[in-house]
């Protein structure tokens, strides 16, 4: 449905994530992928969303002077905020297990910015979710860490993982945006611009 009015435009996803990919072939959207290396450094004085907004602009920014006049370049970042820092993918399986068991028997915020990028413009939304952890026993964290191998993924987990199926109690929010994409206001956000 939604190609028909997007027709005149060519939709650009700058993102290496296997999750937002699949997002984007869910929705039916008509696609391509583009990739530039950036380095996710951001100034240490932001916060929350200003993190992954900062990022995903970051990410867009990498394509200036390359997008033709249809295109809509789509980038985004996610954050797993906690307790006033930000939780990135962990570097090792040690790193992974100190995320988990923190973040074990309490709340915590995760937040997804997507930025849309033409030649003429840029627009960056975000979405934050509540996620509850159940108490994670050492076992359960080990058993996770050594079988999913979860190094991609802000927080060192996944919702759609063994690890979110046993072990998250509630979820205040979007479910794709702890995936990895706000999908619904993907939707709203491109409708908007091609309205």
């Amino acid at each position: 449905m939604w190609n028909d009015r997007l027709k005149d435009h060519k939709i650009i996803l700058a993102s290496g994530s296997p999750r937002r990919k699949q997002f984007f072939e869910d929705m039916g959207l008509d696609f391509e992928i583009r990739l530039k290396k950036v380095e996710e450094v951001y100034p240490s004085l932001l916060q929350g969303s200003e993190i992954s907004d900062y990022l995903a602009e970051l990410k867009a920014d990498a394509f200036d002077g390359s997008l033709e006049h249809n295109d809509i370049l789509i980038t985004s970042d996610t954050v797993v905020w906690y307790k006033g820092k930000s939780l990135a993918k962990p570097a090792d399986l040690e790193e992974a297990c100190e995320m988990l068991t923190e973040l074990s028997n309490d709340w915590h915020d995760v937040i997804t910015s997507v930025s849309f990028k033409t030649s003429t413009s840029q627009k960056t939304v975000n979405h934050t979710t509540k996620v509850k952890f159940k108490a994670l026993t050492p076992d359960e964290i080990q058993y996770y860490i050594e079988k999913y191998k979860p190094f991609d993924k802000a927080g060192g987990y996944g919702i759609q993982d063994w690890i979110g199926l046993i072990g998250i109690e509630e979820i205040h929010g979007s479910y794709t945006n702890v995936v990895g994409l706000p999908t619904q206001l993907v939707y709203k956000t491109l409708m908007n611009m091609v309205s």
